[in-house]
C-alpha cells in the first residue's frame, strides 16, 4: 500500500517515497529534511502516534497525515490533537489523498514565511537593535526583554524624547503578540470627547457628526498591544473608563449598550511623576497601581554618555539614507566632543534632528564643530553648578538641591538608586528634588 500510494503521490508532482518499516520511517524522520509524513496508525514495533511524537520533535512544522480504519477513528482524532494536519479514512482515492497533502503543506510554507517575517522584524525592530552601550541603558533592556512576553502592563517613565514610544514598540516586537498590531496614542494631542471616542469607538449618532460607527483603537489593538503615551495627561473619567478595560477586558463604545471582549497588552508612557499627580488627585491612584506592575525609566541622554557615538553613527545612516545627496561621512572628533559634552534636554529626539540638520546643510565629508547647530556651540560646557561649586551667584536651595542631584545623578551613570545612596537620601527625595523644577515649571 505504502509503494501504491507513494507512486500515486509521484504522478501528481510530489517527490514521495514508501518506508518498508515504521522502524526505518522513525530513523528518517530524525535524520533527513523531509516535508511531510503520511502514515497508518496500526503497525508493529512503532506506531503512528509513535511516528507523530517522533516527527513533532524533530521538526514541530512538518506536516502528518494519518491513515486508518473506520473503527479507529477515535485514536485518529487524538492525533489531530496533538497535531496532526489530517485524518484520511481508508479506503480513500489518492486524488484526496493529494489534495489534504498539498493543502497541508502549503499551511506549512505559510507558517515557515511567517516566522521568517517575525525573526527579521525582530532584527531589525527589536530589542537587540536598541543601542545601549552605557549600564543604565543596557539595564533597561534587561527589564524589557524579561516583561515583553508577559501580559501584564508596563509602564515606561523618563524625560520628553527619551524613546519611549521605540522601546514600547521594540517589547511588542520581542513578545508573542509580534504578530498583532501595535497602536499607538499620545493622550495629550486630543480633546478628552475625541480620546474618548477613539480609544474605545463609537455607534452611529452617538454625538453630532458620528455618521458612521466606529470600532476604536482597543478593538484595533486585539490581540496586540497598545502604547498609551503621555498617559498623565488623561482625564478623570477616561482614566476610569481605562482601569475598567484592564481589569475586565471589554470595552463599552460611546453610545452602545453592550460591552466588547479584547485581548490587548498595554503599554504606558509619561513623562510625568505618577505617583506624585496620584497624590494631588491628578491621577487615580487605583488606576496607577494597575499600570504600575512593572515600571521601566528610561535614562536621559545626559546620564548615557557612552550611547551617544554608536547613536550617532546609527542616526548617520539613517539620514543619508533619507538624504542620499548629502556629501557628510562622518563626525570630526572636535564636533564629536562638542557634541558629548552637550547636555541634551531634548536627549534622542534632539540628537537625531541635529544629526538629520547637519547632514541636509553639509558641504564637505567631514562635519566640524562650527557645522552643528548654534543651540550647541553655544551651551556651557556641564560641571558642577556654579552656585554649589564656588560661583558667586545666589540661588534658592531648591534649585541647589536640584542641579546638584542632577549632577550627581549624572556622574553615577544615571543610577537612581546608587545616586539616591551617595547622597544619603531615600530614593523618594531623590526623585522630588529632580522633579523640583518640572514641578515649578508645571
Amino acid at each position: 500500500m505504502a509503494e501504491t500510494l507513494a507512486e500515486g503521490l509521484s504522478e501528481r508532482g510530489f517527490e514521495a517515497e514508501a518506508c518498508a518499516s515504521s522502524v526505518e520511517a522513525a530513523k528518517r524522520l530524525e535524520s533527513e529534511a523531509i516535508d511531510a509524513l503520511v502514515t497508518d496508525l496500526r503497525m508493529p514495533q512503532v506506531d503512528g502516534m509513535g511516528l507523530l511524537a517522533i516527527s513533532r520533535k524533530a521538526a514541530p512544522e512538518r506536516p502528518v497525515i494519518v491513515m486508518t480504519a473506520y473503527g479507529a477513528i477515535e485514536t485518529a482524532v487524538d492525533a489531530i490533537r496533538q497535531g496532526a494536519a489530517h485524518y484520511l479514512t481508508k479506503p480513500f482515492a489518492v486524488d484526496e489523498l493529494a489534495l489534504f497533502l498539498g493543502r497541508a503543506l502549503e499551511a506549512a510554507s505559510v507558517r515557515r514565511e511567517a516566522q521568517a517575517l517575525r525573526a527579521a522584524l525582530k532584527r531589525e525592530a527589536g530589542l537587540g537593535t536598541l543601542v545601549a552601550a552605557s549600564p543604565a541603558m543596557r539595564e533597561v533592556l534587561e527589564v524589557a526583554a524579561r516583561v515583553a512576553d508577559a501580559a501584564s502592563p508596563v509602564l515606561l517613565a523618563g524625560e520628553t524624547g527619551t524613546g519611549k514610544t521605540v522601546l514600547a514598540r521594540a517589547i511588542h516586537t520581542a513578545s508573542a503578540r509580534a504578530g498583532g498590531p501595535f497602536v499607538a496614542v499620545n493622550c495629550a494631542a486630543l480633546p478628552e470627547a475625541l480620546l474618548e471616542s477613539e480609544l474605545f469607538g463609537h455607534v452611529k449618532g452617538a454625538f453630532t457628526g458620528a455618521t458612521t460607527a466606529r470600532a476604536g483603537l482597543f478593538v484595533d489593538a486585539d490581540r496586540g498591544t497598545m502604547l498609551l503615551d503621555e498617559i498623565g495627561e488623561m482625564s478623570a473619567g477616561l482614566q476610569a473608563k481605562l482601569l475598567h478595560v484592564l481589569e475586565s477586558g471589554m470595552v463599552r463604545a460611546v453610545g452602545a449598550s453592550k460591552e466588547r471582549a479584547v485581548d490587548v497588552r498595554v503599554i504606558a508612557a509619561t513623562h510625568r511623576d505618577l505617583r506624585e499627580r496620584a497624590r494631588t488627585g491628578a491621577f487615580r491612584e487605583d488606576l496607577l497601581y494597575r499600570l504600575d506592575v512593572v515600571t521601566i525609566e528610561i535614562p536621559a541622554l545626559r546620564h548615557r554618555r557612552e550611547d551617544i557615538p554608536p547613536l550617532i553613527e546609527r542616526l548617520l545612516v539613517e539620514s543619508k539614507g533619507r538624504h542620499t545627496q548629502s556629501p557628510v561621512e562622518r563626525f570630526a572628533p572636535d564636533a564629536l566632543a562638542k557634541l558629548l559634552e552637550y547636555a541634551w534636554p531634548g536627549n534622542v529626539r534632539e540628537l537625531a534632528h541635529a544629526v538629520e540638520r547637519v547632514v541636509l546643510l553639509g558641504k564637505s565629508a567631514e562635519v566640524h564643530a562650527a557645522d552643528l547647530p548654534p543651540s550647541i556651540t553655544s551651551a556651557p560646557a556641564p560641571g558642577l553648578p556654579a552656585a554649589v561649586g564656588g560661583g558667586t551667584g545666589v540661588l534658592p536651595i531648591r534649585e541647589v538641591q536640584r542641579r546638584y542631584a542632577a549632577w550627581a545623578l549624572e556622574r553615577l551613570g544615571g543610577h537612581k538608586t546608587r545616586t539616591a545612596e551617595a547622597l544619603d537620601v531615600d530614593a523618594k527625595t531623590l526623585t522630588k528634588w529632580l522633579a523640583s523644577q518640572d514641578d515649578e515649571k508645571a
